[in-house]
Protein backbone atom coordinates (compact mmCIF):
# COMPACT_ATOMS: atom_id res chain seq x y z
CA UNK A 1 0.00 0.00 0.00
CA UNK A 2 -0.05 3.24 -0.06
CA UNK A 3 2.58 6.20 0.83
CA UNK A 4 3.43 7.45 -2.56
CA UNK A 5 0.94 9.15 -5.07
CA UNK A 6 0.69 6.40 -8.37
CA UNK A 7 1.71 6.99 -11.72
CA UNK A 8 -0.80 7.46 -14.22
CA UNK A 9 1.67 7.14 -16.97
CA UNK A 10 2.95 3.43 -17.24
CA UNK A 11 6.23 2.44 -19.16
CA UNK A 12 4.12 0.06 -21.68
CA UNK A 13 6.41 -2.85 -22.79
CA UNK A 14 7.34 -3.36 -26.96
CA UNK A 15 8.63 -6.44 -26.43
CA UNK A 16 6.50 -9.94 -27.41
CA UNK A 17 7.24 -13.59 -27.25
CA UNK A 18 5.47 -16.19 -27.99
CA UNK A 19 2.69 -17.45 -25.44
CA UNK A 20 1.72 -21.11 -24.00
CA UNK A 21 -1.27 -23.02 -23.85
CA UNK A 22 -3.91 -22.27 -21.25
CA UNK A 23 -2.82 -24.49 -17.84
CA UNK A 24 -5.62 -26.65 -16.93
CA UNK A 25 -7.74 -25.37 -14.42
CA UNK A 26 -11.40 -26.97 -15.11
CA UNK A 27 -13.23 -26.80 -11.87
CA UNK A 28 -11.31 -23.75 -10.65
CA UNK A 29 -11.44 -19.90 -10.60
CA UNK A 30 -9.53 -18.88 -13.79
CA UNK A 31 -8.17 -16.88 -16.46
CA UNK A 32 -10.02 -17.04 -19.70
CA UNK A 33 -7.98 -14.47 -22.81
CA UNK A 34 -9.35 -10.89 -20.76
CA UNK A 35 -12.14 -12.40 -18.45
CA UNK A 36 -11.97 -14.00 -14.65
CA UNK A 37 -14.02 -16.65 -15.26
CA UNK A 38 -15.42 -19.53 -12.50
CA UNK A 39 -15.60 -22.77 -12.08
CA UNK A 40 -18.27 -23.27 -14.90
CA UNK A 41 -16.38 -20.50 -16.90
CA UNK A 42 -19.21 -17.80 -16.48
CA UNK A 43 -17.89 -14.37 -16.42
CA UNK A 44 -16.76 -13.34 -12.48
CA UNK A 45 -16.74 -10.49 -10.62
CA UNK A 46 -14.44 -10.58 -7.89
CA UNK A 47 -15.71 -8.01 -4.99
CA UNK A 48 -13.71 -8.36 -1.88
CA UNK A 49 -11.89 -7.12 0.90
CA UNK A 50 -8.75 -7.42 1.94
CA UNK A 51 -7.56 -8.64 5.38
CA UNK A 52 -4.77 -6.13 6.17
CA UNK A 53 -3.37 -5.72 9.31
CA UNK A 54 -3.90 -9.91 10.13
CA UNK A 55 -0.96 -11.21 9.62
CA UNK A 56 1.11 -7.73 8.61
CA UNK A 57 0.62 -4.90 10.73
CA UNK A 58 1.71 -1.38 8.81
CA UNK A 59 2.30 1.03 11.48
CA UNK A 60 -0.32 3.78 10.10
CA UNK A 61 -2.98 0.92 11.04
CA UNK A 62 -2.05 0.70 14.25
CA UNK A 63 -1.79 4.34 14.80
CA UNK A 64 2.01 4.54 14.73
CA UNK A 65 2.86 5.75 11.86
CA UNK A 66 6.24 7.01 12.72
CA UNK A 67 7.36 3.93 13.15
CA UNK A 68 6.00 2.00 9.86
CA UNK A 69 7.23 -1.65 9.27
CA UNK A 70 6.26 -4.49 11.78
CA UNK A 71 9.32 -5.76 12.96
CA UNK A 72 10.05 -2.12 14.26
CA UNK A 73 6.99 -1.95 15.92
CA UNK A 74 7.03 -5.26 17.67
CA UNK A 75 10.49 -4.32 18.96
CA UNK A 76 9.81 -1.13 20.49
CA UNK A 77 6.81 -3.17 22.39
CA UNK A 78 9.44 -5.87 23.70
CA UNK A 79 11.46 -2.99 24.88
CA UNK A 80 8.44 -2.16 27.26
CA UNK A 81 6.98 -5.59 28.28
CA UNK A 82 9.47 -8.21 27.00
CA UNK A 83 9.86 -10.54 24.37
CA UNK A 84 7.52 -13.24 25.82
CA UNK A 85 4.52 -11.59 26.20
CA UNK A 86 5.02 -9.61 23.04
CA UNK A 87 4.59 -13.02 21.63
CA UNK A 88 1.09 -13.36 23.57
CA UNK A 89 -0.17 -10.14 22.40
CA UNK A 90 0.78 -10.99 18.56
CA UNK A 91 -1.00 -14.69 19.17
CA UNK A 92 -3.80 -12.90 20.97
CA UNK A 93 -4.18 -10.67 18.34
CA UNK A 94 -3.95 -13.60 14.95
CA UNK A 95 -6.59 -14.85 17.19
CA UNK A 96 -8.97 -12.26 17.12
CA UNK A 97 -8.67 -9.82 14.37
CA UNK A 98 -9.99 -12.03 11.79
CA UNK A 99 -12.96 -14.87 12.78
CA UNK A 100 -15.49 -16.62 11.16
CA UNK A 101 -17.76 -13.87 12.35
CA UNK A 102 -15.79 -11.45 10.33
CA UNK A 103 -16.42 -13.74 6.76
CA UNK A 104 -20.01 -14.47 7.75
CA UNK A 105 -20.67 -11.03 7.91
CA UNK A 106 -18.81 -10.36 4.63
CA UNK A 107 -20.97 -12.89 2.77
CA UNK A 108 -24.09 -11.53 4.18
CA UNK A 109 -23.24 -8.08 2.79
CA UNK A 110 -22.95 -9.33 -0.59
CA UNK A 111 -19.19 -9.85 -0.95
CA UNK A 112 -17.89 -12.96 -2.41
CA UNK A 113 -13.88 -13.15 -2.35
CA UNK A 114 -10.76 -11.94 0.08
CA UNK A 115 -7.44 -11.53 -0.56
CA UNK A 116 -5.08 -12.46 2.35
CA UNK A 117 -1.65 -10.27 2.94
CA UNK A 118 0.47 -13.21 4.31
CA UNK A 119 3.82 -12.36 6.10
CA UNK A 120 6.50 -14.36 5.14
CA UNK A 121 7.95 -15.67 8.97
CA UNK A 122 4.33 -17.00 9.48
CA UNK A 123 5.29 -20.01 7.24
CA UNK A 124 8.66 -20.52 7.63
CA UNK A 125 10.58 -20.38 10.96
CA UNK A 126 13.97 -18.00 10.80
CA UNK A 127 16.04 -20.94 12.01
CA UNK A 128 19.92 -19.22 11.45
CA UNK A 129 21.85 -21.89 9.89
CA UNK A 130 19.08 -24.29 8.50
CA UNK A 131 18.77 -22.23 5.47
CA UNK A 132 22.21 -21.90 4.69
CA UNK A 133 22.59 -25.73 4.82
CA UNK A 134 19.39 -25.88 1.86
CA UNK A 135 16.69 -26.57 4.64
CA UNK A 136 13.56 -25.18 5.36
CA UNK A 137 11.39 -25.30 8.60
CA UNK A 138 7.99 -24.63 7.92
CA UNK A 139 5.53 -22.40 10.74
CA UNK A 140 2.64 -24.21 10.71
CA UNK A 141 0.91 -21.37 11.82
CA UNK A 142 0.74 -19.53 9.19
CA UNK A 143 -0.70 -22.53 7.20
CA UNK A 144 -3.50 -23.79 10.08
CA UNK A 145 -4.42 -20.23 10.10
CA UNK A 146 -5.06 -20.81 6.01
CA UNK A 147 -6.54 -23.99 6.53
CA UNK A 148 -9.23 -22.30 8.53
CA UNK A 149 -9.74 -19.29 6.79
CA UNK A 150 -10.48 -22.04 3.79
CA UNK A 151 -13.23 -23.40 5.63
CA UNK A 152 -14.94 -20.19 6.69
CA UNK A 153 -14.70 -19.34 3.12
CA UNK A 154 -16.05 -22.27 1.73
CA UNK A 155 -19.20 -22.54 4.10
CA UNK A 156 -19.99 -19.21 2.32
CA UNK A 157 -19.07 -20.08 -0.66
CA UNK A 158 -16.68 -17.33 -0.95
CA UNK A 159 -12.94 -17.43 -2.49
CA UNK A 160 -9.56 -16.46 -1.25
CA UNK A 161 -6.57 -15.00 -3.00
CA UNK A 162 -3.00 -15.66 -1.43
CA UNK A 163 -1.06 -12.66 -1.48
CA UNK A 164 2.64 -12.64 -0.43
CA UNK A 165 2.49 -9.27 1.38
CA UNK A 166 5.67 -9.31 3.00
CA UNK A 167 8.14 -11.73 1.21
CA UNK A 168 11.58 -12.89 2.63
CA UNK A 169 13.92 -9.58 2.92
CA UNK A 170 11.07 -7.17 1.65
CA UNK A 171 10.25 -6.22 -1.87
CA UNK A 172 10.83 -2.71 -1.87
CA UNK A 173 11.49 0.59 -0.19
CA UNK A 174 8.72 1.52 1.30
CA UNK A 175 9.28 -0.85 4.73
CA UNK A 176 5.75 -0.64 6.03
CA UNK A 177 4.43 -3.02 3.29
CA UNK A 178 6.60 -5.92 3.16
CA UNK A 179 8.26 -5.23 6.57
CA UNK A 180 11.71 -5.02 5.37
CA UNK A 181 14.60 -4.37 7.68
CA UNK A 182 16.96 -1.60 5.92
CA UNK A 183 19.50 -3.14 7.77
CA UNK A 184 19.63 -6.50 6.10
CA UNK A 185 19.55 -7.41 2.15
CA UNK A 186 16.63 -7.25 0.51
CA UNK A 187 15.09 -9.51 -1.75
CA UNK A 188 16.49 -8.13 -4.47
CA UNK A 189 20.12 -8.33 -3.02
CA UNK A 190 19.83 -12.07 -1.45
CA UNK A 191 19.45 -15.02 -3.56
CA UNK A 192 18.88 -16.89 -0.39
CA UNK A 193 15.66 -15.11 0.19
CA UNK A 194 14.71 -15.09 -3.13
CA UNK A 195 15.02 -19.26 -2.77
CA UNK A 196 12.94 -19.15 0.61
CA UNK A 197 10.08 -16.98 -1.88
CA UNK A 198 9.57 -19.62 -4.55
CA UNK A 199 10.07 -22.80 -2.08
CA UNK A 200 6.93 -21.00 0.01
CA UNK A 201 5.00 -20.62 -3.13
CA UNK A 202 6.04 -24.51 -3.85
CA UNK A 203 5.26 -25.44 -0.58
CA UNK A 204 1.72 -23.25 -1.18
CA UNK A 205 1.38 -25.06 -4.34
CA UNK A 206 1.65 -28.89 -2.73
CA UNK A 207 -0.85 -28.24 -0.06
CA UNK A 208 -3.63 -26.61 -1.64
CA UNK A 209 -3.32 -27.65 -5.80
CA UNK A 210 -6.64 -29.53 -5.23
CA UNK A 211 -8.16 -26.46 -3.29
CA UNK A 212 -11.10 -24.96 -5.55
CA UNK A 213 -11.63 -22.39 -2.88
CA UNK A 214 -8.69 -20.41 -3.31
CA UNK A 215 -9.49 -18.59 -6.60
CA UNK A 216 -5.26 -17.00 -7.02
CA UNK A 217 -2.05 -16.72 -6.14
CA UNK A 218 -1.00 -13.06 -5.87
CA UNK A 219 2.67 -14.00 -6.24
CA UNK A 220 4.66 -10.67 -5.03
CA UNK A 221 2.41 -7.46 -3.30
CA UNK A 222 3.17 -3.87 -4.79
CA UNK A 223 7.11 -4.30 -5.54
CA UNK A 224 8.68 -0.53 -5.71
CA UNK A 225 12.46 -0.95 -6.76
CA UNK A 226 14.82 0.45 -8.98
CA UNK A 227 16.75 -1.87 -10.39
CA UNK A 228 18.65 0.50 -13.30
CA UNK A 229 18.88 3.73 -11.26
CA UNK A 230 19.13 3.15 -7.52
CA UNK A 231 17.71 6.66 -6.78
CA UNK A 232 14.61 5.56 -8.15
CA UNK A 233 13.66 4.14 -4.86
CA UNK A 234 9.94 3.11 -5.88
CA UNK A 235 10.81 1.81 -9.57
CA UNK A 236 9.04 4.01 -11.66
CA UNK A 237 11.23 4.62 -14.07
CA UNK A 238 12.66 1.21 -14.41
CA UNK A 239 12.15 0.28 -18.27
CA UNK A 240 13.71 -3.36 -17.40
CA UNK A 241 12.40 -4.44 -14.50
CA UNK A 242 14.38 -8.20 -15.58
CA UNK A 243 15.04 -9.05 -11.61
CA UNK A 244 11.67 -8.73 -11.20
CA UNK A 245 10.63 -10.34 -14.06
CA UNK A 246 13.61 -13.20 -13.22
CA UNK A 247 11.82 -13.76 -9.77
CA UNK A 248 8.41 -14.27 -11.42
CA UNK A 249 9.63 -16.79 -14.26
CA UNK A 250 11.34 -18.87 -11.37
CA UNK A 251 8.29 -18.80 -9.20
CA UNK A 252 5.44 -19.69 -11.69
CA UNK A 253 7.57 -22.55 -13.45
CA UNK A 254 7.93 -23.68 -9.30
CA UNK A 255 4.21 -23.25 -8.91
CA UNK A 256 3.48 -24.95 -12.17
CA UNK A 257 5.69 -27.96 -11.88
CA UNK A 258 3.41 -29.05 -8.94
CA UNK A 259 0.22 -26.94 -9.40
CA UNK A 260 -1.42 -26.67 -12.99
CA UNK A 261 -4.74 -25.54 -11.41
CA UNK A 262 -4.67 -22.11 -9.64
CA UNK A 263 -4.70 -18.72 -11.17
CA UNK A 264 -1.36 -16.38 -10.86
CA UNK A 265 -1.35 -12.86 -10.02
CA UNK A 266 1.45 -10.69 -11.13
CA UNK A 267 1.71 -6.96 -9.89
CA UNK A 268 4.22 -4.61 -11.61
CA UNK A 269 7.03 -2.43 -10.14
CA UNK A 270 6.25 1.05 -8.95
CA UNK A 271 3.67 -0.26 -6.46
CA UNK A 272 1.35 -2.17 -9.28
CA UNK A 273 2.06 0.73 -12.28
CA UNK A 274 5.28 -0.13 -13.76
CA UNK A 275 4.82 -2.96 -16.08
CA UNK A 276 7.47 -2.50 -18.81
CA UNK A 277 9.91 -5.57 -19.75
CA UNK A 278 7.50 -8.01 -16.99
CA UNK A 279 4.94 -8.95 -20.30
CA UNK A 280 3.94 -11.12 -22.08
CA UNK A 281 3.95 -14.33 -19.65
CA UNK A 282 3.97 -17.22 -21.10
CA UNK A 283 1.26 -18.87 -18.85
CA UNK A 284 -2.44 -18.38 -19.86
CA UNK A 285 -3.40 -18.80 -16.71
CA UNK A 286 -2.31 -15.25 -14.97
CA UNK A 287 -3.68 -12.21 -14.62
CA UNK A 288 -2.46 -8.78 -14.52
CA UNK A 289 -3.28 -7.10 -10.81
CA UNK A 290 -2.87 -3.35 -10.99
CA UNK A 291 -3.21 -1.00 -7.38
CA UNK A 292 -5.75 2.19 -7.53
CA UNK A 293 -4.93 4.70 -4.41
CA UNK A 294 -6.00 8.36 -5.01
CA UNK A 295 -6.44 8.39 -8.46
CA UNK A 296 -9.32 10.34 -10.25
CA UNK A 297 -12.02 7.94 -10.94
CA UNK A 298 -12.47 8.56 -15.01
CA UNK A 299 -12.20 6.22 -17.84
CA UNK A 300 -8.42 7.73 -18.78
CA UNK A 301 -7.20 6.61 -15.43
CA UNK A 302 -7.52 3.34 -15.92
CA UNK A 303 -6.62 2.98 -19.47
CA UNK A 304 -2.92 2.14 -19.45
CA UNK A 305 -4.47 -0.86 -17.40
CA UNK A 306 -7.01 -1.86 -20.63
CA UNK A 307 -4.60 -1.27 -23.01
CA UNK A 308 -2.29 -3.93 -21.46
CA UNK A 309 -5.09 -5.99 -20.78
CA UNK A 310 -6.07 -5.84 -24.84
CA UNK A 311 -2.10 -5.84 -26.15
CA UNK A 312 -1.90 -9.38 -23.99
CA UNK A 313 -5.42 -10.83 -23.61
CA UNK A 314 -5.08 -11.26 -20.23
CA UNK A 315 -7.77 -10.34 -17.45
CA UNK A 316 -6.90 -7.25 -14.86
CA UNK A 317 -7.94 -7.57 -10.97
CA UNK A 318 -7.91 -4.26 -8.61
CA UNK A 319 -5.95 -5.56 -5.93
CA UNK A 320 -6.19 -2.88 -3.58
CA UNK A 321 -7.92 0.33 -3.25
CA UNK A 322 -9.27 2.23 -0.54
CA UNK A 323 -8.02 4.70 2.35
CA UNK A 324 -10.62 7.31 0.54
CA UNK A 325 -14.26 8.50 1.04
CA UNK A 326 -17.65 7.17 -0.16
CA UNK A 327 -18.66 9.03 -2.77
CA UNK A 328 -14.82 8.31 -4.29
CA UNK A 329 -15.05 4.49 -3.38
CA UNK A 330 -19.00 4.47 -5.25
CA UNK A 331 -16.98 6.15 -8.31
CA UNK A 332 -14.28 3.88 -8.90
CA UNK A 333 -16.26 0.61 -7.99
CA UNK A 334 -18.76 1.64 -10.73
CA UNK A 335 -15.86 2.01 -12.89
CA UNK A 336 -14.08 -0.71 -12.34
CA UNK A 337 -17.64 -2.88 -12.64
CA UNK A 338 -18.15 -0.97 -16.40
CA UNK A 339 -14.83 -2.40 -17.48
CA UNK A 340 -15.65 -5.84 -16.13
CA UNK A 341 -12.79 -5.36 -13.20
CA UNK A 342 -13.20 -7.12 -10.07
CA UNK A 343 -11.49 -5.76 -7.23
CA UNK A 344 -10.22 -6.02 -3.37
CA UNK A 345 -10.91 -3.20 -1.30
CA UNK A 346 -8.30 -2.39 1.74
CA UNK A 347 -8.66 -3.16 4.49
CA UNK A 348 -11.52 -4.86 5.98
CA UNK A 349 -10.67 -3.20 9.34
CA UNK A 350 -8.07 -1.09 11.21
CA UNK A 351 -8.03 1.64 13.93
CA UNK A 352 -9.41 4.44 12.46
CA UNK A 353 -12.20 5.43 10.24
CA UNK A 354 -12.82 4.76 6.46
CA UNK A 355 -13.55 0.98 6.29
CA UNK A 356 -16.62 -1.76 6.65
CA UNK A 357 -15.15 -1.88 10.19
CA UNK A 358 -12.93 -0.02 13.33
CA UNK A 359 -11.18 -1.34 15.75
CA UNK A 360 -11.45 1.33 19.08
CA UNK A 361 -8.59 1.84 20.63
CA UNK A 362 -8.67 2.12 24.57
CA UNK A 363 -7.28 4.51 27.00
CA UNK A 364 -4.49 1.97 27.75
CA UNK A 365 -3.82 1.57 24.03
CA UNK A 366 -4.02 5.34 23.19
CA UNK A 367 -1.49 5.89 26.29
CA UNK A 368 0.81 3.48 24.91
CA UNK A 369 0.95 4.61 21.64
CA UNK A 370 1.14 8.20 22.18
CA UNK A 371 4.32 7.47 23.93
CA UNK A 372 5.43 5.24 21.02
CA UNK A 373 5.25 8.00 18.60
CA UNK A 374 6.90 10.42 21.00
CA UNK A 375 4.38 12.57 22.39
CA UNK A 376 3.82 10.74 25.95
CA UNK A 377 5.19 9.34 28.80
CA UNK A 378 6.69 5.59 29.34
CA UNK A 379 2.98 3.82 30.46
CA UNK A 380 4.69 1.01 33.27
CA UNK A 381 4.95 -3.16 31.98
CA UNK A 382 2.00 -4.05 33.70
CA UNK A 383 -0.55 -1.34 32.17
CA UNK A 384 1.30 -1.28 28.50
CA UNK A 385 0.63 -5.06 28.36
CA UNK A 386 -2.92 -4.72 29.41
CA UNK A 387 -3.78 -2.22 26.96
CA UNK A 388 -2.37 -4.31 24.31
CA UNK A 389 -4.13 -7.66 25.22
CA UNK A 390 -7.76 -5.08 25.29
CA UNK A 391 -6.69 -4.09 22.05
CA UNK A 392 -6.73 -7.44 20.98
CA UNK A 393 -9.80 -8.64 22.26
CA UNK A 394 -11.04 -5.04 21.53
CA UNK A 395 -9.95 -6.87 17.39
CA UNK A 396 -12.93 -9.19 17.50
CA UNK A 397 -16.04 -8.13 15.17
CA UNK A 398 -18.25 -8.27 18.06
CA UNK A 399 -16.45 -5.76 19.45
CA UNK A 400 -15.49 -3.48 16.41
CA UNK A 401 -17.80 0.05 14.63
CA UNK A 402 -19.46 -1.35 11.79
CA UNK A 403 -19.56 1.34 9.22
CA UNK A 404 -22.41 -0.16 7.22
CA UNK A 405 -22.80 3.30 5.09
CA UNK A 406 -19.22 2.17 3.93
CA UNK A 407 -20.42 -1.40 2.65
CA UNK A 408 -23.25 0.52 0.81
CA UNK A 409 -20.95 2.76 -0.80
CA UNK A 410 -19.19 -0.46 -2.25
CA UNK A 411 -22.18 -2.58 -2.59
CA UNK A 412 -25.52 -0.69 -2.57
CA UNK A 413 -26.15 -0.75 -6.16
CA UNK A 414 -26.19 -4.41 -6.00
CA UNK A 415 -29.13 -4.76 -3.19
CA UNK A 416 -31.40 -1.17 -4.14
CA UNK A 417 -32.62 0.58 -6.72
CA UNK A 418 -30.66 3.43 -5.85
CA UNK A 419 -27.81 3.35 -3.26
CA UNK A 420 -28.38 5.09 0.48
CA UNK A 421 -26.27 8.76 1.10
CA UNK A 422 -22.77 8.11 0.84
CA UNK A 423 -21.44 9.98 4.08
CA UNK A 424 -17.29 10.84 3.72
CA UNK A 425 -14.94 9.63 6.11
Amino acid sequence: MRHLPRLLTILLVVCLAPSASPARAQGFVHADHQQIVDAQGNPLILRGLNLGGWMVQEGYMMGLSNLKAQHVIRGRIAQIIDERKTEIFYQSWRDNAVTRADIDAMAKWGFNSVRLPMHWNLFIKDTPGKAAKGGIVWNEEGFRRVDALIAWLKANDMVLILDLHAAPGGQGHDIAISDRNPRKPSLWDSPEDQRKMIALWSEIARRYKDEPTIAGYDLLNEPNWGFQDKTDKGGCRETGNEPLRDLYERTIHAIRAIDTNHMLIIEGNCWGNNYAGLLPVADRNTTLSFHKYWTPTTQESIEPFLRLREQYDMPLWNGESGENNNGWYARAVALQEKNGIGWAWWPLKKIGAGNPLEIEAGAGYRRLSAYLRGEGEKPPAKAAFAALMQLAADSRFDRNVHHRDVVDALLGTLHRDKTMPLQAQ
